[in-house]
C-alpha cells in the first residue's frame, strides 16, 4: 500500500524473495540453530522470536534440508515485518546457512544438508514520526493516538490510521473512499519517519438495488423483507452489517456474503449483491445432563428452517428430566413452536408456541399446558426484547387435594447480552428480566410475576487464564396470595440452576397440612440467589473451577420471618470442545438444613 523513500542508502539486508522448486537431495538436518538480537530490548527480542519461521520450524521438528533452506530464505521478510511493526526501519538481518548468507544462495544451489544456522538481527534505532498526516478527514474521525509527531512510527499504527480515515468517510455515506496517494520517507540519520497520506472520498452514495444469488428454496420477496436493505437511503456500513445479521439470524443460510458493486448506478446508487448458501432444511439435536440427586436429563428437538419458503421455523422439542431422581419422579415436556421473521419490520419475529408438561415433584404432581403468541424485537446485536400473550393451565395434586389454576398473562422480557461467548464467557455481562402481569380465573388470583438474572465476567492476568464469574438471580410474585398463585409461578431453590450441592428444589415454604402439625412444602413468592466462580485454565483444553452458590426463599416479601436460606460449594473440571466446555462439578452443602452429602453435575457449557 505504501512506497518508502529513503534519504540515504538503507542498511537493510532483507527481502521477500520468490520461492522456486529446488533441486538437490533432501538431506537430514539440523544440528544447531542460533538466534541472537544484540542490544535489543527484551520485548522486541521476544516478538522477533515469535515471528521467526526458523524457530517455529525447529519447534515443529522439521529436519529436511530443503524445507529448512526454504524457511531460511523466508526468514528475512518475517523478521522485517516484525521490526517495522515496532518502528525499526534501519535493521540489518543476517541468516547464515553453514556460514553463507541465505539470501546469496541461489535456489538451484540449495545445499543437500545443513548442520548449522545462525540468525543475527541488529535492530538499529527506534524511529519516531516526524510527520503524521492524513487528509482530508471526515468530521468526527478519530485517528489512533499513536499516529502523531514524536510517537513511535509503528507500521501497524500507520495502517490503523489509514483504515480509520477511509472508514470515517464510509460511515458518512462515501462508500468509495480510498487512498489517493501515500508517501513514507525514512530519515536514517535522524531515526524519523514522515508519513503523508492523501484520501479521495469520492461521491456520497445511496443504497441501490439488492441482487440476490443462491436463494433456491426461499422466495425472493421474503429474502428482501428479511434483509431490510433501505434502498434509496444513504449508504452506511453499519446498516449493511445489520442486513447480513438479519439473514444469518434466520438460520436458513449457512453462508451470507454481501458485496458492493464496483460501478455506481446513476445518479448516486450503489447496488449490493447478496450471495447466499442455504443450509439443510431440517436439523436434529440431542442433549443430556446428569446429576447425582436430580438424575438424568434428556432432550431432543427437530427443526425445519424454512417451512413455507419464507424463513418460517417449525420446532418440535421434548425433554425428560429428573430420570432416576432421588426426590420425586421423572418430568416430561413436549413443545411445538412456529416463528416467522420479518413480521411488521425486518427486526421483528412473530411466533406461536404450545407446550404440555407432566411434573412429578416431591411435594406435588402437575399437568401443565401453555399457549403463547409473541413478538420478538432485535434492537441491536446485543439488545433484544419480547412481548406476548399467554394462556396457562395447571392442574395440581398435593397433600391439600387437587387444584386447578388458569391465567392469561402478558409476559414482557428484555435481554442485554454483551458476553464474548455464550458458552464460555470471559468478559462483560449478560442481564435479562421479565415482567409478567397475569389475570386469574376461578380460584386463581391475579398479580404480577417478575424475574431478574445478572451475570458478569472478568479475565485477569496478561494471559487471561483466570476468569472470575458472578451471578445474581431474583424473582417475586406481587398481588396474589401464596395459595392463589399458580404453582409453577412460585419459586424454589436447590440444584444445578440455583444452588449446587443442595438437592433439587429442596428449599421452599412449609405449610401446615392439618391441625396435628403435619406440613408439606410449596414454593415461595420471593427468591434471591447468588453464585461466584473462579475459573482457571490449566491447559488450552482443561480448566478447573471453584464455586459457591446461595439461595433464599420467602413465603411473601423478601427477607421476612417466613423464609430460609441455604448454600453450597464445590469444585469442577472443564474440558474444552468446539461447541463449549464439558462440565463436571462436585458440590456439597455449606449452609442451611435442606440436604447432606455430595452432589455431582455433568453438562455442556459453563454453569452460567
Amino acid at each position: 500500500m505504501y512506497s518508502v523513500q529513503f534519504k540515504k542508502t538503507p542498511r537493510i539486508v532483507a527481502g521477500a524473495l520468490a520461492l522456486s522448486l529446488m533441486a538437490g537431495s533432501a538431506g537430514q538436518a539440523l544440528d544447531r540453530l542460533e538466534f541472537t538480537v544484540p542490544g535489543a530490548p527484551k520485548a522486541l527480542e521476544k516478538e522477533l522470536r515469535a515471528a521467526s519461521i526458523l524457530l517455529a520450524s525447529e519447534k515443529a521438528g522439521d529436519t529436511l534440508a530443503q524445507d529448512i533452506f526454504t524457511d531460511a530464505r523466508a526468514e528475512y521478510a518475517g523478521l522485517l515485518n516484525a521490526l517495522y511493526a515496532r518502528g525499526y526501519y534501519s535493521a540489518v538481518i543476517h541468516v547464515y546457512v553453514d556460514g553463507a548468507e541465505a539470501a546469496n544462495i541461489a535456489p538451484l544451489d540449495a545445499p543437500g544438508s545443513i548442520s548449522a544456522i545462525k540468525v543475527v538481527v541488529e535492530p538499529g534505532p527506534e524511529f519516531a514520526f516526524s510527520q503524521a498526516r492524513i487528509a482530508p478527514l471526515a468530521k468526527r474521525t478519530e485517528l489512533p493516538q499513536g499516529f502523531a509527531v514524536g510517537k513511535t512510527a509503528e507500521s501497524g499504527v500507520i495502517l490503523e490510521a489509514v483504515t480509520a480515515g477511509v472508514n470515517g468517510w464510509r460511515d458518512r455515506a462515501y462508500a468509495k473512499a480510498e487512498v489517493s496517494s501515500q508517501k513514507l520517507t525514512a530519515d536514517h540519520a535522524k531515526a524519523t519517519l514522515a508519513a503523508d497520506v492523501v484520501l479521495d472520498p469520492g461521491p456520497a452514495l445511496r443504497f441501490g438495488r439488492l441482487t440476490i444469488k443462491g436463494a433456491d428454496r426461499m422466495r425472493l420477496a421474503r429474502v428482501r423483507a428479511i434483509a431490510g436493505l433501505p434502498e434509496g437511503r444513504a449508504y452506511s456500513p453499519a446498516e449493511l452489517e445489520r442486513v447480513a445479521s438479519r439473514l444469518r439470524r434466520t438460520g436458513v443460510f449457512k453462508s451470507v456474503t454481501l458485496v458492493e458493486d464496483d460501478a455506481i448506478t446513476s445518479p448516486d446508487l450503489l447496488g449490493i449483491t447478496a450471495t447466499l448458501v442455504e443450509d439443510k432444511k431440517r436439523r436434529y439435536t440431542f442433549g443430556a445432563e446428569l446429576s447425582s440427586n436430580e438424575g438424568a436429563t434428556l432432550n431432543a428437538a427437530w427443526l425445519h428452517r424454512n417451512l413455507f419458503g419464507g424463513g418460517e421455523r417449525l420446532k418440535i422439542s421434548g425433554d425428560v428430566t429428573n430420570i432416576g431422581s432421588a426426590v420425586g419422579g421423572a418430568d416430561y415436556r413436549l413443545g411445538v413452536s412456529l416463528e416467522r421473521p420479518a413480521t411488521f419490520s425486518p427486526d421483528t419475529t412473530a411466533g406461536v408456541a404450545f407446550s404440555y408438561g407432566r411434573m412429578n415433584e416431591a411435594d406435588y404432581d402437575a399437568d401443565l399446558f401453555s399457549a403463547t403468541v409473541t413478538l420478538s424485537q432485535v434492537v441491536t446485536e446485543q439488545l433484544s426484547g419480547k412481548a406476548g400473550v399467554s394462556y396457562d393451565y395447571a392442574r395440581i395434586t398435593d397433600p391439600m387435594g387437587q387444584s386447578t389454576y388458569r391465567a392469561v398473562s402478558l409476559p414482557i422480557s428484555v435481554i442485554w447480552d454483551r458476553r464474548d461467548s455464550k458458552t464460555d464467557a470471559t468478559r462483560n455481562f449478560y442481564v435479562t428480566g421479565e415482567v409478567k402481569p397475569f389475570l386469574g380465573f376461578g380460584n386463581t388470583d391475579s398479580g404480577v410475576r417478575a424475574t431478574f438474572d445478572l451475570r458478569g465476567y472478568r479475565a485477569l492476568g496478561e494471559a487471561k487464564r483466570l476468569v472470575l464469574a458472578g451471578r445474581v438471580q431474583a424473582g417475586a410474585v406481587f398481588g396474589s396470595s401464596l395459595l392463589g398463585t399458580p404453582r409453577d409461578y412460585l419459586f424454589y431453590s436447590g440444584g444445578g440452576g440455583t444452588v449446587r450441592g443442595q438437592p433439587y428444589q429442596s428449599l421452599g415454604v412449609n405449610l401446615l397440612r392439618d391441625g396435628l402439625g403435619a406440613t408439606f412444602q410449596t414454593g415461595g413468592k420471593t427468591f434471591i440467589g447468588g453464585s461466584f466462580e473462579a475459573r482457571m485454565k490449566v491447559t488450552d483444553s482443561i480448566g478447573v473451577v471453584g464455586f459457591v452458590d446461595m439461595g433464599r426463599i420467602d413465603a411473601n416479601e423478601f427477607f421476612s420471618d417466613f423464609g430460609n436460606w441455604h448454600a453450597g460449594a464445590g469444585i469442577g473440571v472443564r474440558y474444552a470442545t468446539p461447541v463449549g466446555p464439558i462440565r463436571l462439578d462436585i458440590a456439597g452443602p455449606v449452609g442451611g438444613d435442606t440436604g447432606g452429602g455430595v452432589q455431582i453435575y455433568v453438562g455442556l457449557g459453563q454453569a452460567f
